[in-house]
């Protein structure tokens, strides 16, 4: 019987294993899924600004378009003035070219107040994007220090997939069964009795005659409590009191 746990108790080492790295594994995609999308909140921002920009420029330049165009529709309205047949008309071209004029000054000062804020922002952007160099290289190289992380835990949850099949073939079957039945609700799912029989996994306190019959059997038994998959602490605990 006592080979039996020895048997059971190297398969559920291997498995207690194989679930601390699966449990820090499965926190990984999470902790990057996080960084990543700090990175992209950072770079949205810098895109922001650099749209705000590009905004102004566009502005800038539609405006300096428009005065050109304007100042080519006065010099062909000057060039007219002269073919006026009456003062009337006359009056009234001359006055559309000066409206037209005063229009293209207003623009031009709108043109030069673009200018100013786009300058400003030009620095904004130029700001935004130091920062955010600074910051997307911590959380770049964080990123890549998890997903190392995640690659080689993967990495050892498949080499002891090797190390708890050859475990899981020296389990008795029924055993084996049985103890898999237990894994699936709770691990661990072999647990110790303590003297004077409280069992370790669950806390419960048991029949001390469960307690004296797992010490005289060397044998395994079920928690009343929690299912567990029981035994005397000290059974296994022998080759090293000896």
């Amino acid at each position: 019987m006592r080979e039996k746990l020895l048997a059971l108790a190297a398969l559920q080492k291997v498995d207690v294993e194989v679930a601390a790295l699966k449990k820090n594994a499965d926190a990984y995609p999470k902790d990057i899924g996080e960084l990543e999308q700090q990175l992209a909140t950072a770079k949205a921002a810098v895109d922001a600004e650099r749209a705000k920009l590009d905004e102004l420029e566009k502005q800038r330049l539609n405006l300096e378009q428009t005065i050109s165009d304007d100042k080519d529709k006065v010099k062909k309205w000057e060039g007219r003035l002269t073919e006026q047949r009456s003062t009337r008309e006359y009056s009234a071209l001359a006055r559309e070219i000066d409206i037209a004029k005063k229009g293209q000054q207003t623009m031009a000062e709108e043109v030069v107040e673009l200018g100013r804020q786009a300058t400003i922002q030009r620095e904004v952007v130029r700001a935004k994007n130091v920062e955010f160099n600074e910051k997307s290289k911590g959380l770049t190289d964080k990123i890549a220090a998890l997903k190392e992380k995640l690659t080689a835990a993967e990495a050892a949850v498949t080499a002891l997939d090797g190390a708890r099949a050859q475990a899981a073939n020296a389990v008795d079957a029924a055993l084996l069964k049985r103890y898999d039945v237990v894994r699936k609700k709770r691990m661990p799912a072999l647990s110790p009795l303590v003297a004077p029989g409280v069992c370790k996994g669950c806390g419960m306190k048991l029949r001390a005659q469960m307690y004296n019959t797992l010490v005289a059997s060397k044998g395994f038994d079920s928690c009343p409590s929690c299912s567990r998959i029981v035994y005397a602490q000290e059974v296994l605990d022998e080759p090293a009191t000896k």
